[in-house]
Formats: C-alpha cells, sequence, structure tokens
C-alpha cells in the first residue's frame, strides 16, 4: 500500500498535502465499458510453485536475472511488444497473474519481477539499499538484460510498483512508450514539506506509514500474528479511510478473528503469498516506507518536473488513496493534469477498492490493452 507521493500498500495517494499548485481543469471520469471475451481470465488453483495456477497460468517463465547488484526473480509469458508489470506492497509478481496470462493471449510480451526486498529476489540488508534510484536501477537493468532489441517499452504499475513508475518516467522517459498506473497519482515534490513530518501532524504516530519507520518493531508484531493473517488484513482492507496501526493492537481485530476472503482472493492465493513471505519477511517491502524521506532529498533535483509520457490512469472509488482528503479535487480539478501534460484518460471504477487488479482483472486487462493497442 502507498501515499500520494510515495507507495506502499495504501499510502499513494496521502502526499495530497504536498501539492504546491493549484488545480483548475476537469479530467473527464469514465466508467468501463462492456469488456472483450478474450480478456477474460480464470482464478487460479496451484497447488506447488512449478505449476502455479490454472491451465492458462502453467507455461508462464520463471528466470532469475542478475540486475543492478542483486538477483532478481522474473515471471514472463508471451512475445511481441514487453509490457512490464511493477507490483505494490505487500505483493508479488504474482499480483500480475491474471494480466500476463491476458495480454499474452494478446501479442505481448509480459514481464513481471518480484522486487527488491520481496519474494525470490535478492533482499539486502541496509535500509537505505531501497531508495528510488535503487528501484530504478533495478528496472533500467532488467530492461536492458531482457528488452536489449526495444528502446522503449510499455509500463504498469500498482501501489508502489505505481511509485516506482512515476520515478522511472520522471527519470528516464527515453526508456517508456506509455504508462498505466493503478491507484497512486504522481504528485510533484514540494521543497518545503517532509514527507513524515505531513503525516504525522495529520494522522499521528499510529499511521501505518509512521509505524513503519522504526526498524524491526513492526516486522515483530507481524511476527506474533502470523504472516498469512497480516497478508489477509491487508489483502481485504476496504475501509476507504487510512490504516492505523496501533503499538501491540495489530489491525484492531481479536486474534483468533475469522477473516473472510473476498470472491477475487483464494486461500490457494494467500497461501502462495504467505509461502514467499515466510521465506523473505516483510522488512524488504517495508525498507520502502524507511526511505520516504531519504527518496524526498534525492529527488531535489526534480522539484518542479513532469511526467513526460502518454500516461492512463485507473483507481477504485473505494481506494483509501482515492479517498485522501485532497485527491478527488487533484485528480478533477486540474492538479493532476499540470503535473503529467500527457495524461490522457482518468478511469474511476465504481465499488472497488486498492487491489483494483486483482479484484477486477477483466476490466484492468481491457482498459491496459485499449491504451497500448494505440502506440
Amino acid at each position: 500500500m502507498v501515499s500520494c507521493n510515495f507507495p506502499g500498500t495504501f499510502s499513494a495517494c496521502l502526499l495530497v498535502f504536498l501539492l504546491a499548485f493549484s488545480v483548475n481543469k476537469q479530467i473527464p471520469q469514465v466508467q468501463p465499458s462492456s469488456f472483450l471475451p478474450f480478456l477474460t481470465t480464470q482464478k487460479p488453483q496451484h497447488k506447488e510453485e512449478k505449476n502455479i495456477g490454472s491451465s492458462m497460468e502453467e507455461d508462464i517463465q520463471h528466470k532469475v536475472v542478475n540486475v543492478n547488484g542483486i538477483n532478481m526473480h522474473v515471471a514472463e509469458k508471451g512475445q511481441g511488444p514487453l509490457i512490464l508489470f511493477i507490483h505494490g506492497f505487500p505483493l508479488l509478481w504474482y499480483s500480475w497473474r491474471h494480466q500476463i496470462t491476458a495480454l499474452a493471449s494478446l501479442g505481448y510480451r509480459a514481464v513481471a519481477p518480484d522486487l527488491r526486498g520481496y519474494g525470490d529476489t535478492d533482499a539486502p540488508a541496509e535500509v537505505p539499499s531501497y531508495t528510488c534510484l535503487h528501484l530504478v536501477g533495478d528496472v533500467i537493468a532488467l530492461l536492458d538484460a531482457v528488452a536489449a532489441d526495444q528502446e522503449k517499452v510499455f509500463v504498469v504499475g500498482h501501489d508502489w510498483g505505481a511509485l516506482i513508475a512515476w520515478y522511472l518516467c520522471l527519470f528516464r522517459p527515453d526508456r517508456v512508450k506509455a504508462l498505466v498506473n493503478l491507484s497512486v497519482v504522481f504528485n510533484p515534490r514540494n521543497p518545503n514539506m517532509k514527507p513524515l513530518q505531513v503525516f504525522k501532524a495529520v494522522y499521528g504516530d499510529d499511521y501505518y506509514i509512521c509505524r513503519f519507520q522504526e526498524p524491526g518493531e513492526i516486522e515483530a508484531e507481524f511476527a506474533q500474528m502470523g504472516t498469512e493473517t497480516v497478508l489477509k488484513e491487508f489483502l481485504t482492507y476496504r475501509n476507504p479511510g487510512p490504516l492505523f496501526l496501533p503499538k501491540g493492537k495489530g489491525f484492531g481485530h481479536p486474534p483468533d478473528a475469522q477473516i473472510a476472503l473476498p470472491s477475487w482472493l483464494s486461500e490457494e492465493d494467500v497461501k502462495y503469498y504467505a509461502s514467499k513471505y515466510e521465506k523473505a519477511g516483510f522488512t524488504g517491502g517495508i525498507n520502502y516506507y524507511r526511505n520516504i524521506e531519504l527518496n524526498w532529498e534525492l529527488l531535489a533535483p526534480w522539484t518542479g518536473a513532469q511526467i513526460k509520457v502518454p500516461v492512463k490512469f485507473i483507481v477504485g472509488d473505494l481506494d483509501l488513496t482515492y479517498n485522501a482528503p485532497g485527491t478527488k479535487d487533484y485528480i478533477n480539478k486540474g492538479g493532476f493534469k499540470k503535473a503529467v501534460p500527457l495524461l490522457e484518460e482518468v478511469i474511476v471504477m465504481e465499488g472497488v477498492g486498492h487491489f483494483i487488479n486483482e479484484e477486477k482483472p477483466d476490466e484492468v486487462n481491457k482498459h491496459i490493452y485499449n491504451f497500448f493497442q494505440k502506440f
């Protein structure tokens, strides 16, 4: 989850408070219409790692690529123009399983890595090894390794992956043909306000991003709760309000509370995620949040810079990033368009939460395909 100017499961849009410019232009909101049958997906029923998902997913290829000094696990399928899928927290390449199969069937090469610190990719021990420069460096090295014949590629990001995609477009627009980002808007750097100051002032110390800052503290609490429980709590969170994790109280539910899963998330899906987080832990993903202040410093040279690649943005109306104070006005009254001048379309999906590409895969697949086929 992420917040406005940086990612994480839901934090993406909270940095609307940091906006330093006025908003005045209207961006149309478009609701999904009918969707093509060849973009539909099936719920996976995996039994073991090398046979993940339904028959549609059995031929997803897995490999390890050395990039930027680390070994990165990559899932891929298909031939043709490359689409790079970048996941968020607390997710993995697996969150893109529906998109990989659908877009590969439509003539694209779908590539989805486990990011630095996640799943089967290396997790450096040092907290400062997870800055925006490291993350974009990983992406560039991955593209050099798997798509050396393509000067530019298509990119799709969600949550922290969306933030990384914004950084990629900010630092290296020469490598991106077009971008579809989910959940997390781009907000220009405010040189006068540090992000954590804003979060603490607005939400207090129990706000989850603030709780993530002390190394080892939240990990110890998650260990007491159990990996599957933590993942279920995150993945089923649909409160459009901010997420608080009071010290010692977890997500606010009794330890033995049963967590009902939505129709789009099976016990098998949770077990796959849990098998990887039990191995790698949560620290790698949480370290992204621990670099929020350092990222703010590193981004100083790009103060005032715009995103200048073609963009389509998709968000659910129940996503807490969309419901953060100021976000809807930022999107609908011109602020977003000012920061991203090549923003072509904003899709707000009704009744949809944060994990949009898993909750509504067919609709998201259609939106991705319709946008990328223009280029």
